[in-house]
């Protein structure tokens, strides 16, 4: 979070000294790094207020009050049930009316958590990997990672409102004007200090957007454990994952922005079927088949203890 707020204060206050001494003057006030500050902390405050709000009505869900069919009841039993292990206060039931299996959770906090899980979950999964799925949600609430991976996505969001904001007045006629002078009088730094921030820019969003997908794909080992903490069964979790895995279709109702809150890819597993340098780089989840492994990993190392005291 402190490096967010170094950066903004990087490309407002950065460019009012390339202004300053390239353009103006050299104590012309920094209105640039000010408002462009004001505009971030304003934004990333909104966001971060309203988010889970925003997350929930973009993905079309409807929240579960009286259950009306089986497979609804089901799911509010076994949120109740991983809401008493994992020690937390049952959060708000949602569903989202897509065929494609996912789930995530959302909030600032145990004490205003939402678990959604679309239609098609509820479908593929028996009660044993259900309660893997929700065990893995409220693994993101309590440990707070919904509001981390919150506060990540309005900062993103930040980031790309005022470099939109900067385009535009670029676009629209602010120049560098100054005389040759001062132009010369800021030598090499002057220019090296220009190019790194027009860098800064452009490639502002890409930055933010991998810290935010890098922080995700750590958080998603530790949920799975927490998961595996909860039920004491790993392996239901592990065979959730491998149906979630061999769904091929994407998400339709959830998008890119708000793909890293699920417990799956949902743009079609692009990434997380992957491994290498490029899928760690650019997925929003860590590869299916080491998830899956280390799970499974988990499970027989129980059986195998439970074995050995039966035995």
């Amino acid at each position: 979070m402190i490096g967010f707020v170094l950066f903004f204060v990087w490309l407002g206050f950065g460019g009012d000294y390339v202004w300053a001494v390239a353009g103006e003057g050299r104590h012309a006030f920094p209105w640039l790094g000010v408002i462009l500050t004001l505009v971030a902390i304003i934004t990333v405050r909104h966001a971060y207020k309203t988010g889970p709000e925003k997350v929930l009505w973009a993905t079309g869900a409807h929240e579960i009050i009286d259950a009306q069919t089986d497979s609804e009841r089901q799911l509010v039993n076994v949120v109740e049930e991983m809401s008493i292990a994992a020690g937390v206060p049952r959060p708000r039931i949602w569903l989202v009316p897509d065929d494609d299996p996912n789930a995530f959770a959302t909030g600032h906090g145990p004490a205003d958590a939402h678990i959604a899980v679309t239609r098609g979950l509820l479908r593929i999964c028996d009660r044993d990997e259900l309660q893997g799925v929700i065990g893995h949600e409220l693994g993101h609430v309590k440990n707070l990672d919904v509001r981390l991976m919150t506060t990540l996505a309005a900062l993103v969001g930040a980031v790309l409102l005022v470099r939109d904001g900067m385009g535009r007045m670029m676009r629209g006629g602010v120049p560098l004007r100054g005389s040759t002078r001062k132009s010369k009088d800021g030598g090499p730094l002057l220019a090296a200090l220009l190019v790194l921030w027009i860098l800064s820019w452009l490639i502002a969003p890409l930055v933010t957007q991998l810290l935010a997908f890098a922080v995700s794909r750590r958080r998603e080992y530790l949920a799975d454990t927490m998961s595996a903490q909860f039920t004491r069964n790993p392996l239901a979790l592990a065979r959730a994952l491998e149906k979630i895995e061999g769904a091929a279709a994407p998400t339709m109702s959830i998008k890119r922005g708000t793909g890293h809150l699920c417990i799956a890819d949902p743009l079609g597993r692009r990434f997380t079927n992957r491994e290498g340098w490029l899928a760690d780089t650019f997925a929003t989840h860590p590869p299916m088949g080491m998830r899956i492994s280390r799970l499974k990993g988990m499970g027989y190392a129980q059986l195998k203890k439970e074995g050995g005291l039966v035995g």
